[in-house]
């Protein structure tokens, strides 16, 4: 185990070693299931990271799947320790069977990540969503999620924030947002729309967001919301795509399916309006808006 690994990082590393062995052996989930006497729900669990898996189960299926170095084998056992090490905010009980798998493992990677790319075409990302704002959004969902399920998910996106807020150093973020952004109160009304984007243009200034406005006079692509998120350097290697659609939503960790995204990403970022242009608009709106309500 590398000595920076986290629990988020150190568990990606042992799922994704376990994967691309039984892979590299032609093996099926159902046949890792069958041999070492365990489900086939467990052995998809593990490998998509809902769970952790322990020592005692590691070292034998290691061992099934031809990983007998013994170096390797004891980095991947000190990584499946260390994913255990803490618990962690979403472990809470309040939050159990409310959050999709997907984003509890965002909320982990989201954690410890080092730079954060997002695309957001209808609404700012949640982890920079007031509770105001999150309200709005959640009762959008009325009908696919319980008053339970909204209320979690909001306090989940509070809780995401203040994380983030606490972290030193921050990530750098950078948020791709649509113009359309700026006019949708999402029933929030006016002045909630104004603390939104208040609290944005303050993150701007502290200098670990960068935002840029993509204009109406631009193609758009027409895809859903996403977001790349990098563990370490900022490359494939250490890159995760987590990506949502009404109330479905995934982690992606395949090379290619990433690089499609940032390459899109990053023709976006290029036609969009610059930094600090789209920073006045932001601030500019927010007056407007903060002004409205007197």
């Amino acid at each position: 185990m590398s000595l920076g690994d986290t629990p988020a990082v150190a568990r990606r590393r042992v799922r994704l070693a376990i994967r691309d062995a039984r892979n590299a052996k032609g093996y099926t989930q159902g046949q890792v299931a069958d041999a070492m006497d365990w489900s086939l729900s467990k052995v998809m669990r593990i490998e998509s990271g809902e769970v952790t898996i322990s020592q005692n189960d590691l070292r034998p299926l290691l061992n099934y799947l031809g990983i007998r170095d013994r170096a390797v084998v004891e980095s991947l056992v000190q990584s499946a320790k260390a994913s255990k090490q803490r618990r962690q905010w979403w472990d809470e009980p309040r939050f159990q069977g409310m959050l999709t798998p997907a984003m509890r493992q965002l909320i982990g990677f989201e954690a410890e990540a080092t730079v954060i790319r997002h695309f957001y075409p209808m609404f700012f990302p949640g982890v920079l969503q007031t509770r105001e704002y999150a309200r709005g959004i959640m009762e959008q969902y009325s009908h696919e999620l319980t008053p339970k399920e909204m209320d979690a998910r909001i306090e989940a996106r509070i809780r995401r924030k203040q994380g983030l807020l606490q972290r030193q150093p921050r990530p750098r973020i950078f948020t791709l947002l649509d113009a359309s952004v700026l006019l949708r109160t999402n029933g929030i009304g006016d002045n909630n729309l104004g603390k939104q984007l208040t609290e944005v243009t303050e993150a701007i200034k502290d200098g670990w967001l960068a935002a840029r406005i993509y204009p109406f006079d631009k193609p758009h692509p027409g895809i859903g919301t996403f977001e790349i998120l990098y563990l370490e350097a900022e490359d494939l290697t250490h890159a995760v795509l987590y990506r949502e659609s009404l109330v479905l939503d995934e982690i992606v960790e395949e090379a290619p399916r990433i690089q499609q995204h940032r390459a899109l990403w990053d023709r976006m970022w290029s036609a969009a309006i610059s930094d600090a242009r789209s920073a006045e608009m932001i601030s500019a709106r927010a007056e407007e808006l903060n002004g409205s309500d007197r």
